[in-house]
């Protein structure tokens, strides 16, 4: 009898598949958008820069001068003690929150507001930045680090600077043992066996029978069981497409 397939195994929710949640620290993300910070701005300081298993970048601890407590993906070269401020008045200045719209073209901004208030969703990994391209009439150019450019409300609050942890994927991962612990740390399966290197067993795709899997690699039907469906489920169309090839 065929064993189930990854795809099944993950879905029932053993905790192999499962981030271990109970061991992540802060929660990063803005402070609710409010009059405090779109009138004015409130001034703090960094207390402390930590390091949380869940992310690729380290945390810096923000005090503000109304008795709030912050966390954050921490900017490239802060320190203990660094300035920061949070408002539509705050200054340009490192690991500071402002909107894009207040933020000069060419600036290099991280943990971006897809829509004003969500607290930040786009650039929080480490090593990473965007950049300021253009303003327009109520909209702004942002250049990603995927060199997609996407147009933002300009009330969508950034910080400035580039994201921490430069180097991170420089450092060799010697033995397969240290990428196991890294990846399990972050709830991330790992290694990832292909189905053709799989036995007849644990896979469709499995064995050492070519032929057999030829006759396996067809396109999944919408209302197959789910052991069958892998490769292609439910394509909208097979086969090379007929016509000019663009180059």
């Amino acid at each position: 009898m065929p064993k189930r397939i990854r795809q099944q195994r993950r879905g029932k929710g053993k905790p192999v598949f499962r981030a271990p949640s109970f061991k992540f620290k802060y929660a990063s993300k803005y402070r609710p958008l409010d009059k405090v910070e779109m009138l004015e701005k409130l001034d703090g300081s960094v207390v402390d820069v930590i390091n949380d298993t869940a992310r690729t970048a380290p945390l810096m601890v923000i005090n503000f001068e109304n008795g709030e407590k912050l966390t954050l993906p921490a900017p490239n070269g802060i320190c203990v003690g660094a300035k920061v401020a949070a408002g539509f008045t705050a200054p340009v200045t490192k690991g500071s929150v402002l909107p894009l719209g207040k933020i000069p073209a060419g600036t290099s901004v991280f943990n971006i507001e897809l829509r004003p208030g969500d607290c930040g969703k786009l650039v929080k990994a480490g090593a990473t930045s965007a950049k300021v391209v253009s303003h327009e009439l109520n909209k702004v150019m942002v250049k990603l680090p995927s060199k997609k450019f996407k147009i933002f409300n300009p009330k969508c609050r950034a910080t400035i600077g580039e994201v921490a942890g430069f180097g991170r994927k420089e450092k060799p991962i010697i033995k397969a043992g240290k990428n196991f612990h890294i990846t399990r740390a972050r709830g991330v399966y790992w290694p990832m066996v292909a189905g053709v290197a799989m036995n007849a067993i644990n896979h469709p795709y499995g064995g050492k029978r070519r032929s057999t899997q030829k006759s396996k690699k067809k396109p999944a039907s919408r209302n197959a069981p789910p052991g069958r469906k892998v490769g292609s489920i439910a394509p909208k169309r097979t086969g090379r497409r007929k016509g000019k090839v663009r180059r």
